[in-house]
């Protein structure tokens, strides 16, 4: 068999490896990088433009990351420090197209203004005490609040046409939001990184067997028969980083399971009424829904085209990946996850037929969720779209519905496991692998120098210093045409 050396390989073709590749390859041009994808071509799955929701997660719209407490309160802290991890993925995504590693923004970002909208009383004295919260702190200081409804007729035509007169609405809005092609910032970026000489790329390959030898290196063999011998691992396969971690066998993978929730989209197939929304409008999920499921009727650029879509509907499945088998979830279970694996399943049996559920629905019910935000929809300008799979991550016997990184205790190898709010803090995830699997890289002047060119507030918190976001968000947002 041949066997080969790397110094760094990345498994799965998503925009978190190719995230970690083009950190580390700019950190250290020297470094020999590998990407293995089991696919005919990278970003077929979850980073695939119509597997996502395509939006850049800052906070700004989405309810669930700042949930009413039970005295009535309103929690901003997750708000504050996902807005904070987008800053840092613009940042990367500017200084590359700044360095010519990246095309023209268009291709991959575009200006999509975020609006958060509710009705009835009690929704709308949440989203104000939410605005009054938010605003007063700087990331979100240039967050729009209104109560009028020719204000929000300008902000999203579509949403208010059609609605009672006397119903109660509120919203806010954010106009740099943005909408991001996933899918094609991960095949631009994977195209630079092919441009290096130390780069390889190898499709429809699986990795078969991943050991730790005595040296601390990993033997992983491949489905073609290939070995490959490398100094770090990296597993960023979306669903199925769950089983790669299992067959890594380091104890931190120990008591890990995963949960597969799978969605779907009503597509608007026509252009005409799509061209009149240019937002991405997102509501409060219902009772019982996951945070995948929050519900938004949204604008969306893929592949250089607009489209409109609503959704997502959410649905329950066993398979890990799109491209996945139905046996996935059992072949996941493990005598070092059962119990946490069983103690999950009894403690969310209402979230599993509230996904049943959902996947039972016939159009006639998606369509009259989606009147809830577009009252003039008609059923037969929208048709149905299935979108990506999702493993929300188990862990003691409960139940996340965040991203985490598990690493093994040398730093030689490191996991991506989880889904929200995943790509759109692609970059300050993987800067967090840097910081712990490559600690002491990055005491040196030069990884330093070369991480700030990169990212300008490497090193300082953007929820806490407000000089520090005030230095790199106009001109970020100018670089990537969202101002």
């Amino acid at each position: 068999m041949p066997e080969h050396q790397t110094d760094i390989l990345l498994v799965g073709g998503g925009v978190m490896s190719a995230t970690l590749g083009t950190l580390l390859a700019r950190l250290d041009p020297a470094l020999g990088i590998t990407l293995v994808e089991r696919l005919e071509s990278v970003a077929l799955e979850s980073s695939d433009g119509w597997n996502n929701a395509g939006t850049g997660h800052a906070g700004y719209c989405e309810l669930n990351y700042t949930p009413q407490q039970p005295d009535g309160s309103v929690a901003i802290a997750r708000a504050l420090g996902i807005n904070a991890a987008f800053e840092v993925s613009l940042q990367l995504w500017a200084a590359l197209v700044e360095q010519g590693a990246l095309p023209a923004p268009s291709q991959f970002i575009n200006a999509v203004p975020h609006v958060s909208f509710v009705w009835g009383e009690a929704d709308v004295a949440f989203l104000r005490e939410r605005h009054a919260k938010l605003a007063a702190h700087h990331l979100f200081a240039d967050m729009e609040y209104s109560e009028d409804a020719s204000v929000l007729q300008t902000w999203m035509p579509l949403v208010m046409q059609g609605r009672a007169a006397n119903q109660r609405v509120a919203a806010t809005r954010v106009s740099y939001g943005a909408d991001v092609d996933f899918g094609a910032l991960t095949r631009l970026m994977v195209e630079d990184l092919q441009r290096r000489a130390n780069f390889s790329l190898k499709l429809k390959q699986t990795v078969e067997q991943l050991r730790q030898l005595p040296d601390g290196r990993w033997r992983v063999t491949l489905s073609g028969g290939e070995i490959l011998t490398a100094r770090f691992v990296f597993l960023g396969a979306g669903g199925g980083t769950l089983p790669l971690l299992q067959k890594s066998g380091i104890a931190e993978s120990r008591g890990y399971g995963g949960f597969p929730v799978s969605g779907q989209w009503l597509v608007c197939n026509n252009s005409g009424i799509a061209k009149q929304h240019h937002a991405k409008v997102y509501g409060k999920a219902p009772l019982g829904a996951p945070p995948m499921s929050v519900p938004h009727l949204d604008t969306r650029v893929i592949g250089g085209k607009s489209a409109m879509l609503f959704g997502p509907y959410a649905s329950f499945t066993t398979k890990f990946l799109k491209r996945g088998s139905f046996l996935d979830l059992i072949a996941s279970v493990k005598p070092g996850n059962l119990a946490s694996m069983f103690s999950a399943g009894c403690g969310n049996m209402n979230l599993t037929r509230y996904l049943i559920g959902e996947a039972m629905q016939s159009h006639h019910e998606r369509m009259a969720a989606l009147r809830r935000y577009f009252p003039d929809a008609q059923d037969a300008e929208w048709t149905l779209a299935n979108a990506g799979q999702r493993v929300q991550i188990i862990k003691n016997g409960k139940l996340e519905f965040g991203t985490e990184i598990v690493t093994s205790r040398d730093g030689t190898l490191a996991a991506l496991l989880g889904a929200s709010p995943g790509a759109s803090t692609s970059a300050q995830a993987m800067m967090d692998v840097v910081q712990r699997c490559f600690a002491a890289n990055m005491q040196s002047a030069e990884w330093q120098t070369r991480m700030k060119t990169l990212i300008p507030s490497w090193g300082k918190s953007l929820v806490e210093n407000a000089e520090a976001l005030r230095e790199t968000r106009p001109r970020v947002l100018e670089m990537l045409g969202l101002e």
